[in-house]
């Protein structure tokens, strides 16, 4: 009944908004308007030039001479718009005549973007820097800004998962650059963060995102720069009105048949089982819950009569045979909510932005779900005639999610893939049935989900800033800024009595965690401005200090007498308890300086230092030092060039390099360690058999020993780039090449036994090298009313190591013939294989192979000595693209907007471990993909898939070429259509402005469905792991709407 209703509304709703989009007709008083657009650089009349009144569908367009006449309301606003140049807005009054001034687009680059401490034009960025649109972000309606980045920025490499909280597994920027963490630093309104502040911050309230991707852009912050920096400014009061907009958007989810693991139904497994029996030689009647009818042929192969699945699958505990398909067991329809508010009023003398977001995912997995309570407050105040600003901000956040549990044999979904579909979800009795016999001792994933379900993990963010800028002088300001990063974490989980099979929890327990993480920034900075005749400086010089703290406690009690939500709180516990606790925190002391200077708009130099002391390393290395310079040539300035070409509108080329580090390590890595250890289990007193059973008090063990000279991780780097726009700005472009080299890798070897207990020590020994390219193309233009820009970009990195520790080679993947000396720290590493064995004479004839035979894999015999063993594994390839891209389409048509973007990988290789379930088969082991069906017999000998056995006398799960899979993909991650109300009907509504809009996310996926290493899962971003597969990303369909009063 709710659904129905729920149904209703939308249908309901979505009447409403489209009767809306038909309502056009309004009465207003109308007047004339004429007159002329003129080119403000040569005052030559623009033919072609679309007036809009805006908010409406009438418009019209200059003649040859650039003259036009058009018939509004009186109140009107007038939009021209013409490629190339920059639109401009009018607002019509009294006036009957109105002569416009078009400017070159080029001069639109005057616009100053944030990169670090400092405001700069665009025209003179001379680094890598990625600029990202505000209304890209605005078009995905997600809970995390980072999703709305995927394929967006080149350079900027994203996985996604559907994970209702956040949603983001890797970001990288230009690929791997260290054997430790390669997140980017996040900079948000001035204050810094490795935190997941940028995670909760809505799109809605963001101004700006600036990608800063090579070293002499990024090094402005040092010892923190070396994965890059994405720099986040959120929204400052508006126009000196006050502004009221409404923001909500209804979204449903499912996840498709399709994009599911396709696994066998109860019969189909019976199938498979029979024939992995008669494979193996044996009479599958000796097992239990199938009886099978068969008989051999003429040519001596097995042939299936019949199958019958006994009724029980165990009678004296209740558990009938069962077809049970355990996906449709634990998914269900999701649905996603987003409401935002918010208030803004600004001028020259003071602005306000409140926001306040409520945002909520029931997920597609049963039982769970987020949502998140968030408010924004922006502010600031000029005093004594501008030359003092006090402003802060702030954002506030609650959040709650109950998260997707992990028990026997992996999480829920692994479960759901992996439980065979004999076993019901219920006794008889109605209680929870599970395994019993043979089979394995693997929870039901239902009564997973049920059993955790009170399971939560509760967090608080406070994140924002204060600031001063003081105007002493002329073009001096000196701005003080403090910030904090204040987290609050509070986990939950319970661990329920349950019965289900032979598996059992007699004890029930509570186990809460808490933390606490407090980090505060304090930045002081001069900036200074010099325009002399055709110079133009700026100067910038300032300090920093941070300081993080982080303090947990734990909490742990058994034996409720009540299983109640309510009733599960520590005092309650009547059983065994115990507790533990920890802290930490490091600090980071800078100096920094930058000057840009610019010859005539033509020459450009940018010089950047700073000076980073950080207490996470030795006496001897507590500061480093990280320089860069930036150059550039506009050769479009040049008068050489304007006077001889003309299709190019702008040119400029850049050259960077730079030196910025990595501190991202432990903070007691410099340290030795003791831990204490008391008496009881792991502690540091033994009886003579070395069982953990001495009655000492308490003792201490040495951990880690000190290195006094552990120092930064170094990334050196250079770029070249390229910037471009064609036929007066319809084409835009540009492309960058990178070369990097990092050392002095923070890596932790292990150590020789003899040395005893306290050996493991922090050092700096390993190098990287990383090299690749961006590129960006785009092209703008009109058709009359029709508008579009259609962009695309492409990137590729690839990373090689080139030193390691001797001691620190075997940790990584190869032999003792090939090592990962010279290949990506993501490459895969495994045996060859060459198809199937198809007769005994291609077994005999083959190398030494334990466990050889017809219907088996064949492994290469690759340094052909006559055996097959760990000498003939080789390289297999990557676990990163060759190639990231993304290719958007927007449309705009009167008051109609379509925007699609499309984001693909090529040239990755995923490792596809579902598929040593279907070779390596046992009643009482696990369910099987459907291609099991389809395995080699003799009657199917061109199956590219292995007989199907009881056994793993060939060892085919060892790691080899047959899991590899080409993981390249292309989707269509997001379509809107959207409509704008005209004015004359929003006023009679009350409202300034109206959009309403539809949209989906996920919609469709290309991927490699044919030849030897085609993907034979339904997500290459998501593959399939044996424990534990990631959230599944659902099928996206939902309804917004805009209002701004």
């Amino acid at each position: 009944m709710k659904k129905s209703i729920k149904c209703k509304n939308l249908i309901g709703g979505f009447l409403i908004v489209l009767g809306l989009m038909l309502y056009t007709q309004a009465f207003a008083q109308e007047v004339t308007v004429t007159g002329k657009v003129t080119d403000a650089e040569t005052n030559i009349g623009l033919p072609g030039v679309t007036i809009i009144e805006k908010g409406t569908e009438k418009g019209t367009i200059t003649d040859a001479d650039g003259n036009y006449s058009i018939t509004v309301s009186y109140d009107a606003t007038l939009v021209f718009s013409f490629v190339g140049m920059q639109t401009k807005e009018v607002k019509v009054g009294d006036s009957k005549v109105i002569n416009i001034e078009m400017i070159e687009m080029i001069e639109h680059l005057e616009e100053v973007v944030v990169t670090g401490y400092m405001l700069e034009r665009k025209v003179d960025l001379t680094g890598a820097v990625s600029l990202v649109d505000e209304e890209d972000i605005l078009r995905i309606p997600a809970n995390n800004p980072l999703k709305s980045l995927q394929g967006r920025v080149p350079g900027l490499y994203i996985e996604t998962t559907g994970e209702p909280s956040t949603g983001v597994r890797t970001i990288l920027i230009r690929g791997l650059n260290t054997l430790g963490n390669n997140s980017p630093l996040f900079v948000i309104d001035g204050i810094s963060t490795k935190g997941g502040a940028i995670e909760e911050l809505n799109p809605a309230e963001i101004e700006s995102i600036q990608v800063l991707k090579d070293a002499s852009a990024s090094s402005i912050y040092g010892a923190r720069a070396s994965n890059g920096v994405i720099i986040v400014t959120t929204k400052t009061g508006g126009s000196d009105k006050i502004k009221v907009q409404f923001n909500s958007n209804i979204t449903m989810q499912k996840y498709p048949k399709s994009r599911l693991e396709e696994v066998c139904n109860t019969e189909e497994l019976g199938r498979v089982f029979w024939r992995a029996s008669v494979n193996d030689g044996l009479d599958p009647n000796n097992q239990d819950y199938y009886n099978y009818t068969w008989h051999t042929d003429a040519q001596g192969n097995p042939v299936l009569d019949n199958m019958t699945v006994e009724e029980w699958v165990d009678e004296t505990r209740g558990i009938k045979s069962a077809d049970t398909d355990w996906y449709d067991e634990i998914l269900r329809r999701g649905m996603i909510s987003s409401n935002n508010l918010s208030i803004s009023s600004g001028g020259e003398r003071s602005g306000l932005l409140l926001s306040l977001t409520y945002y909520a995912n029931n997920g597609i997995i049963k039982t769970t779900d987020f949502n998140r309570l968030s408010g924004r407050i922006n502010t600031y105040s000029t005093f004594f005639d501008g030359k003092l600003k006090i402003g802060e901000n702030f954002q506030m956040s609650k959040n709650q999610r109950t998260p997707t549990p992990s028990g026997r044999g992996g999480n829920s979904l692994s479960l759901a893939q992996r439980t065979i579909p004999l076993l019901p979800v219920y006794t008889v009795d109605g209680e929870w049935a599970g395994p019993v016999g043979a089979l394995n001792d693997e929870d039901n994933p239902v009564m997973l989900l049920e059993i955790n379900k009170w399971d939560k993990r509760r967090w608080t963010k406070t994140f924002g800033n204060v600031y001063a800028e003081v105007l002493p002088i002329k073009n001096l300001l000196f701005r003080s800024s403090f910030g904090i990063d204040w987290t609050e974490v509070n986990n939950r989980d319970i661990q329920r009595k349950y019965t289900a099979g032979f598996l059992s929890r007699s004890t029930n327990s509570l186990d809460n965690y808490r933390s606490t993480d407090f980090d505060w920034v304090w930045s002081n900075t001069l900036n200074y401005q010099l325009e002399y005749q055709n110079h133009r400086a700026s100067f910038l010089a300032g300090m920093e200090a941070i300081k993080e703290d982080f303090y947990s406690v734990s909490a742990y009690r058994e034996d409720f007498p009540i299983e109640e939500d309510d009733y599960f709180y520590i005092n309650a516990g009547v059983g065994e308890s115990s507790n533990s606790g920890s802290s930490s925190g490091h600090q980071l002391l800078s100096y920094f300086g930058k000057v840009n200077y610019s010859l005539s708009n033509k020459y450009l130099v940018s010089l950047t230092l700073r000076y980073d002391g950080s207490s996470r390393f030795g006496d001897e290395n507590k500061f480093g030092f990280f320089p860069a310079m930036s150059l550039g040539w506009r050769l479009s300035s040049e008068d050489f060039f304007r006077e001889n070409i003309d299709f190019i509108s702008f040119l400029q080329l850049r050259f960077g390099m730079g030196r910025v580090g990595n501190q991202e390590i432990g903070n007691s890595a410099r340290f030795d360690i003791y831990s204490v250890r008391y008496q009881g289990k792991n502690s540091a007193a033994y009886d003579i058999e070395g069982n953990d059973g001495g009655l000492l008090p308490s003792g201490y063990v040495a951990t880690q020993t000190a290195n006094p000279n552990l120092k930064w991780e170094t990334t050196e780097e250079i770029n070249a780039g390229i910037d471009f726009s064609l036929l007066n700005q319809k084409i835009t472009g540009s492309f960058d090449y990178f070369q990097r080299e990092t050392y002095d890798i923070l890596i932790k070897p292990p150590y020789a036994a003899v040395i005893g207990e306290g050996g493991s020590q922090w050092i700096n020994g390993a190098t990287i090298d990383n090299k690749g390219f961006e590129a960006v193309l785009g092209y703008t233009d009109r058709i009359g009313d029709l508008v579009f820009d259609i962009s695309t970009s492409i990137s590729s990195f690839h990373d090689k190591i080139t030193y390691l520790p001797p001691s620190v080679v075997d940790a990584y993947a190869g032999n003792v013939e090939k090592t990962i000396l010279g290949h990506s720290q993501s490459s895969l590493f495994g045996y060859v294989t060459d198809g199937i064995f198809q007769n005994p004479g291609e077994v005999d004839s083959h190398a030494t192979q334990a466990g050889k035979g017809t219907g088996r894999l064949r492994f290469t015999d690759l340094n052909e000595d006559g055996i097959i063993n760990s000498l003939d594994q080789d390289w297999l390839g990557t676990g990163l693209p060759d190639f990231i891209y993304g290719i958007n389409i927007d449309l705009s048509y009167k008051g109609f907007n379509f925007s699609a973007f499309l984001q693909g990988v090529h040239g990755i290789e995923v490792y596809n471990l579902d598929k040593i379930r279907d070779m390596n088969f046992r009643i009482g082991g696990e369910n099987r993909n459907v291609r099991a069906l389809d395995a080699w017999t003799p009657e199917n000998t061109d199956s590219p898939y292995p007989a199907v056995s009881l056994s793993d006398n060939n060892n085919e799960r060892r790691y080899s070429n047959y899991f590899i899979e080409n993981g390249s993909y292309l989707k269509l991650r997001n379509l809107q259509l959207g409509y704008t109300i005209p004015t004359e009907v929003t006023k009679k509504l009350g409202v300034n402005n109206l959009q309403v809009y539809i949209h989906g996310a996920n919609l469709f996926i290309l991927k490699d469905n044919k030849g030897d290493n085609q993907f034979t899962s339904p997500d290459p971003e998501n593959p399939a792991g044996k424990w534990n597969p990631s959230y599944p990303r659902s099928r996206e369909i939902g309804l917004g709407l805009n209002v701004t009063f």
